[in-house]
């Protein structure tokens, strides 16, 4: 089976795609702009094939892109900018969940629901080392330090100077579900409660037992990425062994965005969630 282009290869080809048709452009307009012939232009469309930043720019510019979405394409374009942060970690790092990372890093809203885990994102040093251990990809401890290294790295990334906005649900399991000892866990609980009290660009619900049933209780992982309005419609990413897989089609992004809007009407508000973390942290 011949392995399908990098997740991120594809955004910037369905933006160009996008941008081009948008003028009314056809591929041989496209190809008369960079001296090319057509087949070129159809297979970066459809990530076949990369692009150099030269023609990128040249395209871009032609469309009349703004900066800001040109300095996104071109950074996702080229490889050692999108893998910049966790290239070194890609012995342990999966491949798809690797192509995931350089779309998350760029994201601009981030939309979560973990059932029974904490999300990443908001996971503590000893909370994602403990979940270390029960990868059976991890050969050792050096292998299992180096994945809790890469959650905290993934925080940085995320959440450092981009500062997307994020919203996070989680299941009410989750926080029942002891990973590591009963300090890890308080410490986690903690300082899930903190995030929760905290009105910034982080919002975090809990998903009650009581809730019922949902649209979503058959995935234990829902990721959702929204980027500039003209760029793309999203990019979902459903996690699971191996890196999960994405979704970057609107007929099936659209589902889950219906899906999460579910489960943020039925999820406890931030500041109800605030206080049963406090509680179960024993604060």
């Amino acid at each position: 089976m011949v392995p399908a282009p990098p997740v991120r290869r594809r955004f910037v080809g369905r933006a160009l795609r996008r941008y081009r048709e948008s003028l009314g452009f056809s591929l041989e307009d496209a190809a008369r702009l960079l001296e090319c012939d057509r087949s070129k232009i159809s297979r970066i469309e459809t990530g076949q094939r990369g692009i150099r930043p030269k023609e990128l720019r040249e395209l871009l510019a032609e469309y009349g892109a703004p900066e800001d979405e040109q300095q996104l394409l071109t950074w996702l374009a080229d490889p050692r900018g999108a893998f910049e942060w966790h290239r070194e970690y890609a012995a342990i790092l999966a491949g798809p969940l690797r192509d995931y990372l350089a779309m998350e890093t760029a994201a601009s809203r981030i939309a979560v629901y973990e059932a029974q885990q904490v999300p990443a994102l908001l996971q503590t040093p000893a909370y994602a080392r403990a979940l270390a251990e029960t990868d059976p990809s991890l050969d050792d401890d050096a292998a299992r330090d180096r994945a809790a290294e890469a959650v905290l790295a993934r925080q940085h990334a995320v959440l450092g100077d981009s500062r997307p906005q994020v919203h996070l649900i989680i299941g009410q399991a989750a926080l029942h579900q002891q990973v590591g000892n009963e300090t890890v866990m308080s410490e986690q609980l903690a300082a899930l409660a903190r995030t929760a009290a905290d009105s910034g660009r982080i919002t975090v619900q809990i998903l009650p037992f009581e809730s019922g049933a949902h649209a979503a209780a058959g995935d234990g992982s829902l990721w959702i990425l929204q980027f500039a309005a003209t760029l793309s419609h999203g990019l979902v990413h459903l996690g699971g062994i191996g890196g999960g897989v994405c979704l970057e089609d609107q007929k099936d992004i659209d589902p889950y965005l219906q899906v999460f809007q579910q489960l943020r009407a039925f999820a406890m508000s931030q500041a109800q969630s605030a206080l049963l973390l406090r509680g179960l942290a024993g604060d």
